[in-house]
């Protein structure tokens, strides 16, 4: 017999392979065979269906039935498969790498969502937490969405990134807001995204996290270790390998490590210092010298340094427009505590009082800062000021904030 290659060329050009095309048309995928090697001829009452699935006319699907010997020849300059017609092992290839690169997400999809995540960590230092959490929620809820969608490696691999972006900043505003659980439970999601997606920069990021959140609970050893994990998975050169020797400094001067928290203060300098800043943006994920500046106060003021008082100042007049606060990032009011706990280490006395309740009145403190306002309270408190009294009562009146308020 003699096989029919331009009945299983047009079979193949219409995007099936033998089996999908025996399934539209309803027969086995041996009868299908036969029909492509010549063995066998299609029933009359099977050719209108042949035709409609392979969108061709009752006249030229005869032409196609037409055997290989009485068909017309072929052009010179065409070129010719060797293999027979009743094999598909390269069409099966060609299926697979067609499917492979088929997505129902699309890159347009992704740039948005990436789009997206940019925006709202821009947004992080200016914006109430529970405000940008909501967006995160949706966006997050969209990704989970997307997660059974048809796409490629590629777009696959994208997807998990943003998705574990996404999770990380969920899981800082849940610190911010002191929601343990939901900040516990996003950061092992994000951490597991990373993983799949080989990203090792969130993964440290996501230990980088932690290692704040640990701080603020006054398990000094635990967040070293943390921060000391960031460090090494995070890329070199890249912004959590920085913030996470930032973080470790700040945790080394906590527990009174001196000549380790000037070490690493020099690192994050260094390391900063050639770090290309976003234009006009402040990214919470994106380290620039500025943020040198203030993570250097904090920890010089911590480890009981004078200096720290004029690299709190910096942060204020680079940050702080015209004193008002409604502008201010959240990074003036932790540099105004700073320059309080500065200034009280020289005595300075009035001036540190000042400070801290432009810090606290500002509104600018979230949750999981207020033990730094409180620990410049005390410290008032225990040199029997009299502003002492004024300087607890709005620390108290912080405290009683409904959450959308502050």
């Amino acid at each position: 017999m003699t096989s029919r290659r331009r009945l299983a060329e047009h079979r193949k050009a219409c995007g099936f392979n033998q089996e999908e095309f025996a399934e539209a048309v309803g027969v086995d995928r041996s009868t299908v065979q036969r029909w492509e090697s010549g063995k066998n001829d299609p029933q009359p009452c099977q050719r209108p269906r042949i035709a409609k699935v392979l969108a061709i006319t009752a006249a030229e699907l005869d032409a196609l039935l037409v055997p290989d010997a009485y068909a017309p020849p072929a052009s010179r300059n065409s070129w010719v498969a060797v293999d027979s017609a009743d094999s598909d092992d390269e069409f099966d290839a060609l299926e697979l790498a067609r499917r492979v690169s088929a997505s129902d997400v699309g890159r347009e999809t992704l740039d948005r969502l990436e789009f997206a995540f940019d925006d709202l960590a821009t947004k992080y230092p200016v914006s109430p937490p529970q405000d940008l959490l909501q967006r995160v929620r949706k966006h997050s809820a969209y990704v989970a969405r997307l997660m059974d969608a048809r796409m490629t490696l590629a777009d696959k691999r994208r997807l998990h990134v943003v998705g574990g972006w996404f999770q990380l900043l969920g899981a800082t505003l849940h610190i911010d807001l002191h929601q343990n659980d939901a900040a516990t439970a996003r950061l092992q999601t994000a951490a597991t995204l990373a993983q799949h997606a080989q990203h090792r920069e969130i993964e440290a990021w996501c230990y980088e996290t932690d290692a704040w959140r640990v701080l603020t609970d006054g398990d000094y050893k635990r967040a070293l270790e943390l921060s000391l994990i960031a460090h090494n998975l995070a890329p070199s050169g890249t912004s959590a390998a920085i913030q996470a020797t930032a973080q470790e400094g700040r945790v080394r001067a906590r527990l009174g490590e001196g000549q380790e928290t000037y070490s690493a203060i020099e690192r994050v300098h260094l390391m900063s210092a050639v770090m290309v800043p976003r234009k006009e943006t402040e990214h919470h994920y994106q380290y620039d010298p500025s943020k040198a500046l203030a993570y250097t106060a904090t920890t010089l003021a911590w480890v009981g340094d004078p200096a720290a008082e004029g690299y709190a100042r910096q942060v204020i007049a680079k940050l702080a427009p015209a004193d008002d606060v409604e502008k201010w990032p959240r990074r003036v009011a932790s540099a105004n505590i700073d320059l309080a706990l500065a200034l009280l280490g020289s005595d300075r006395l009035d001036e540190a009082c000042d400070a801290a309740q432009r810090a606290i009145l500002s509104g600018r403190i979230v949750p999981s800062n207020h033990w730094r306002a409180l620990e410049v309270v005390k410290a008032v408190e225990s040199r029997q000021l009299p502003e002492a009294s004024e300087l607890r009562e709005a620390y108290q009146g912080l405290k009683a904030l409904p959450e959308g308020a502050k």
